[in-house]
């Protein structure tokens, strides 16, 4: 029967897969940062435009 984990003898062979988990946690947090700032300038550009929509609204009101 063919064994399903493999746990080497030699421990360096651990180290390329440290190394490559590593690159991806790394990669991960830094797209995680990215999406998130370009999450929040969209943020204050919808809250802007609102703002300016707002404003307009107010003065094209009619007084009663």
């Amino acid at each position: 029967m063919m064994e399903f984990l493999y746990f080497p003898q030699d421990k360096s062979e651990y180290i390329p897969a440290i190394v490559m988990l590593m690159l991806f946690i790394v990669f991960a947090a830094v797209t995680m940062i990215w999406f998130i700032k370009i999450s929040q300038k969209e943020e204050q550009k919808v809250d802007q435009a609102y703002r300016l929509d707002e404003h307009a609204n107010k003065e094209n009101e009619k007084p009663r």
